[in-house]
C-alpha cells in the first residue's frame, strides 16, 4: 500500500509531524461550544499545532481528526479514504479488520464508487440548479402561506414548528411523492436516527420504520406512477424496490432536517447579530452571499464527515493505518483563516465568497444543496421583510440547542414581534 499524497489538487498538510510509534496521545473529540454559534475553541489550536491528530470519540472508539480546510478537502476527495465502513477498526481486537455488513440498500452516502456512482447518476438530474430555480416560485408561495399563518397567531410562536420545519418538509414530500400527512411519523424517526446517544437498536428501528414506509410507497408507485422522484426511480427499472426505499428514506431525512435547522438557526444568528441583519434589510441584494456565509459560519453537520482509510496513508506527517476512522471536520475547516478572508470566527454577510465545506466536498457533496439554497433564500428573505420587529421571545441562553444531535440547530425557537 502506498503513502503518496492524494492526487486531488488539494494537497494535505505535509509539515513536520510524528510518524507511527511516536504519535501524540489521543485527545477527546472537541465538542464544547463557548456560544451557540461558535466552533469549539480547541479547533483553533488544532489547526495551528496539530491539524491531523488522534482523538477519542464520544463512544470511546479511537480515530483521527482533520481540522484544516485544505486537509479536509483532500481527505474528502482521496479515494484511499472510503465512505464504506469495510475494514473499520473498532478498538476491539476480536473485530478489528473484520469486514462489516454492506450498507443498507440505497444508502449511497455509505458507498464508494462504482456503487455510489450508480445511485448518484440516477439522482443528479433531479437536483440541477436550473430545476431548483424553477421550483423557487412554488417555495415562495409555501413561505408566504406560512408567514400568513404565523401573523395570524400574533406571537409568540415556535419558529421551528410553525415555519422552519414545515417549509422544507412540504417541498421534499412534494418532490419525492411522499404524503405530507405522514410528516409526524418520519420526523419522529428522523429525530431518533440523529440523536448522538441513540443505541444501535434504536437507530435500526427508526431506519427500518422509514424504509418500510417508503417501500410501501414505491410498490404503489410501480402500479400507479405520478410525477415525482420516487416514481421516476421505480420506472427507471435500474433499482430494486428496496433500493428505491433506501434512497427515498435518505432524501427524506436529509431534505427536511438540515434545511429546517439552517433556517431556524440562521434566523437566531441574525437576531443575535443586529448589525448584520440591518445590512440585509438595507440591501436585499446581499442575501445570496449571506446564505453562503450562514452556511459556512454555522456548519450544522457539527461533528464532521467520517471516512475509513482503505490502505495505509501518510497525512500531515502521521501514518493513518488501513481501517482507521478519520473524521474530516467541516466546522473547523470552515473557520480556517488561511482560506477565508477577514475574521472567519465572525459573521459577515458581505464577506467575499470563497468555497466553503458546509455541503461537504468531492463525490459525496450534498446532492440537494441547490434546493437548500432556494429554500433558505425564500424563507429568510420573506421572514425579515414581513416581520421587521422580529425578536427572540426568551433570553438567548434559554433557547434549547441541538447539542445532542448529529445535525446542529435548535429544538425550538420562541419568537415574537
Amino acid at each position: 500500500m502506498t503513502t503518496t499524497q492524494p492526487t486531488t489538487g488539494h494537497e494535505p498538510t505535509t509539515g513536520p509531524g510524528p510518524l507511527a510509534g511516536t504519535q501524540p496521545a489521543a485527545r477527546p473529540m472537541p465538542m464544547e461550544r463557548a456560544c451557540p454559534f461558535s466552533a469549539p475553541e480547541e479547533f483553533r489550536t488544532l489547526r495551528e499545532e496539530e491539524p491531523v491528530t488522534p482523538v477519542t470519540f464520544p463512544d470511546g472508539a479511537k480515530g483521527w481528526l482533520v481540522s484544516r480546510y485544505a486537509d479536509v478537502r483532500a481527505v474528502l476527495t482521496d479515494p484511499r479514504f472510503g465512505a464504506n465502513r469495510r475494514l473499520l477498526r473498532t478498538g476491539d481486537p476480536a473485530q478489528d479488520g473484520a469486514p462489516l455488513p454492506p450498507p443498507p440498500p440505497g444508502m449511497f452516502i455509505m458507498m464508494d464508487p462504482p456503487e455510489h456512482t450508480r445511485f448518484r447518476r440516477l439522482l443528479t438530474g433531479q437536483f440541477t440548479v436550473r430545476r431548483m430555480q424553477r421550483l423557487a416560485p412554488a417555495v415562495e408561495r409555501i413561505v408566504a402561506e406560512h408567514l400568513d399563518a404565523m401573523a395570524a397567531a400574533e406571537g409568540p410562536v415556535d419558529l421551528l414548528r410553525v415555519f422552519a420545519l414545515p417549509i422544507p418538509s412540504l417541498v421534499i414530500c412534494e418532490l419525492l411523492g411522499v404524503p405530507y400527512a405522514d410528516r409526524e411519523q418520519f420526523q419522529q424517526n428522523a429525530g431518533r436516527l440523529l440523536r448522538i446517544d441513540a443505541s444501535q437498536e434504536e437507530a435500526l428501528q427508526a431506519h427500518t420504520a422509514m424504509n418500510q414506509h417508503i417501500h410501501q410507497l414505491a410498490v404503489a408507485k410501480r402500479a400507479h406512477p405520478t410525477d415525482d422522484i420516487l416514481s421516476g426511480l421505480v420506472q427507471s427499472e435500474q433499482l430494486t424496490d428496496e433500493e428505491v426505499a433506501g434512497v427515498g428514506a435518505l432524501l427524506l431525512l436529509a431534505g427536511h432536517e438540515t434545511t429546517a435547522n439552517m433556517i431556524a438557526l440562521g434566523t437566531m444568528c441574525l437576531l443575535r447579530n443586529p448589525g448584520q441583519l440591518a445590512a440585509l434589510r438595507a440591501d436585499p441584494a446581499l442575501m445570496d452571499g449571506a446564505i453562503e456565509e450562514l452556511l459556512r459560519y454555522l456548519t450544522i453537520v457539527q461533528y464532521g464527515l467520517r471516512r475509513v482509510a482503505l490502505e495505509d496513508v501518510e497525512l500531515g506527517g502521521h501514518r493513518i493505518e488501513a481501517g482507521a476512522t478519520v473524521v474530516a471536520s467541516l466546522t473547523s475547516g470552515n473557520r480556517d483563516a488561511t482560506h477565508f478572508s477577514g475574521d472567519p470566527d465572525a459573521l459577515d454577510v458581505s464577506r467575499p465568497y470563497s468555497p466553503h465545506l458546509a455541503f461537504g466536498h468531492g463525490v459525496h457533496q450534498c446532492i440537494g444543496q441547490q434546493l437548500a439554497r432556494v429554500e433558505m433564500k425564500a424563507a429568510l428573505s420573506a421572514l425579515i421583510e414581513r416581520f421587521p420587529t422580529l425578536r427572540l421571545a426568551v433570553p438567548a441562553d434559554q433557547v434549547p440547542m441541538r447539542d445532542d444531535m448529529l445535525i446542529y440547530g435548535v429544538h425550538k425557537l420562541p419568537v415574537t414581534w
